[in-house]
């Protein structure tokens, strides 16, 4: 419970501090680049900062720059001389995004995109410095997790399935219950980001300059690339995660294949090495609050509370599909398969679900989950002490439905900044990837966000835009874990019924 606020106290208070800074420190718009007059435009001298991120080399001649591109307040600019780019400066903020026409160019096709900076020389910048290093530290930290954690949750969880050969009825059932309801969830996330495009438009600050070759690429060929030739050389880079995931599918089988000791021994060597895993992950999110205010500061000073409120929009997009989820779909698969009343059942888990609200971790709420099923729900410890285990490690619906659309939203944002959009395969891919990324999400908080980190990199897409979206995490965390757990609690009540039992909300259990 104190954990939750105090990460909400540090973002409100990351805000705070970045409109001081704004309003008190200048910080001219820096885009990097010296000019000088070439012809009917003007030619690049040097590139720096943002200049040389966006791609912009010397001797690149240019003749029309355009401010806010395709939108009702776009602007243009002639460029003859150097005054008229410094004119442009003067008139812009850090964050604003420069669309450079080559002369003899093509507005749509060969401009080249430049996210302005801010001077580092400004006395903001000098300001933000330590913040911007505390967020690139945290951001680095999170980073660093993702292959092995990855490979030792994926491979722990199909190698733990595949030993529960004595309750392989009640294990399918359950397999197939997470699987539905966790694809469902995605694809209602799909459906509503595909809608509402919260990526359109969005104001961010980030540089539109994305190499993501994956999003021009047919699903068949994705799974081919997926194959690794060389499994060391894959897990030195996190752009590799496809070709982990599926070593990982493929040892955390055969481990099952291979007859013991042998197989038993690398499945508690790799079953004890995600427990350290996640007890290092819980170390570095206990810095949660100090990198959330950190990104919060430098987001908010450089490029004002513009961001902020772009993110909304993606936090109102999340919150509906999570609520969808939660009042719809999973209450209709509660009727229609297990015979129950979603209301009846919902009074019943109202106490594991304002635990998991709390904490905003469904391993935490585990015991809370396994009394109330229990006591309050009616369903036998046969049931629960194999399904909330299983689901609080395997089945997180509103981790899913989550990272798909943030996933999404920030391809949406790169593609409105001039990249490509996602395909069909790679939206397959993304579907794909939020699945079994959820499957090894840690039941801890803000896990879902590391998580995240695996389906960028597999899009090439970069991971700064992870900063942004984990600057408003904590309230989505929040409803997700809910989900999370309520979707847990209908599996047990709909593999309760499916085994014959009368229990699941019997005479006496409060709200029945």
């Amino acid at each position: 419970m104190q954990f939750h606020w105090k990460v909400l106290a540090w973002m409100g208070g990351g805000v705070a501090l970045g409109l001081v800074f704004q309003a008190t420190l200048e910080a001219p718009a820096w885009s990097g680049a010296d000019w000088k007059a070439a012809g009917d435009g003007l030619e690049v001298t040097s590139v720096a900062g943002p200049a040389a991120k966006g791609g912009l080399a010397p001797g690149d001649v240019f003749e029309l720059a355009i401010l806010d591109r395709g939108r009702p307040t776009e602007r243009r600019h002639a460029l003859a001389a150097p005054a008229d780019f410094e004119e442009l400066l003067a008139g812009s903020e850090n964050g604003e995004v420069l669309w450079l026409v080559p002369v003899g160019g093509d507005e749509e096709s060969d401009a080249a995109s430049l996210a302005l900076g801010m001077d580092p020389a400004s006395r903001r910048a000098l300001a933000i410095a330590p913040f911007d290093f505390v967020g690139d530290i945290f951001m680095a930290l999170l980073k660093m997790l993702i292959v092995p954690l990855v490979l030792s949750s994926i491979v722990t969880g199909v190698a733990g399935v595949g030993t529960m050969k004595d309750l392989r009825r009640l294990g399918l059932k359950t397999f197939v219950y997470y699987i539905s309801s966790s694809v469902l969830a995605i694809f209602l996330g799909q459906a509503l980001v595909n809608l509402i495009r919260p990526g359109d438009g969005a104001i961010l600050g980030l540089s539109p300059a994305a190499a993501a070759g994956t999003r021009e690429e047919s699903f068949i060929e994705v799974i081919k690339r997926a194959i690794p030739e060389n499994v060391v050389s894959a897990m030195t880079q996190n752009g590799a995660m496809l070709q982990i995931i599926f070593f990982a599918l493929m040892l955390g089988y055969f481990i099952t294949r291979a007859p013991d000791p042998h197989g038993r021994r690398v499945r508690e060597f790799f079953g004890s090495f995600f427990e350290v895993m996640m007890k290092m992950a819980e170390g570095i999110l206990t810095l949660l609050p100090y990198g959330v205010f950190a990104l919060l500061v430098k987001v908010v000073a450089g490029t004002g509370i513009k961001p902020i409120l772009s993110l909304l929009v993606y936090m109102g997009t999340v919150a509906l599909a999570l609520i969808l989820h939660f009042c719809v779909t999973l209450p209709v698969l509660l009727k229609l398969i297990g015979g129950i009343s979603p209301l009846r059942w919902f009074k019943a888990m109202s106490p594991a679900l304002m635990t998991a609200f709390s904490t905003s971790s469904s391993s935490m709420t585990l015991p809370v989950s396994l009394k109330t099923v229990e006591e309050r729900g009616k369903v036998s410890n046969k049931v629960t002490s194999f399904t909330l285990p299983l689901g609080a490690t395997i089945n997180m619906d509103g981790t899913a439905l989550y990272e798909c659309i943030g996933v999404i939203f920030l391809a949406q944002y790169y593609a409105s900044m001039g990249g490509e959009p996602l395909t069909l395969g790679s939206q397959a891919l993304v579907v794909v990837m939020a699945l079994l990324a959820s499957i090894g999400a840690a039941g801890i908080p803000s896990a879902g966000l590391v998580m995240m980190l695996t389906i960028l990199s597999a899009l090439n897409l970069p991971l700064e835009g992870a900063a942004l979206l984990l600057a408003v995490d904590r309230p989505l965390d929040m409803m997700r874990t809910v989900v999370n757990v309520w979707s847990d609690s209908c599996g047990a009540a709909v593999i309760a019924r499916s085994e014959g039992e009368a229990g699941p909300l019997a005479a006496g259990v409060p709200g029945g």
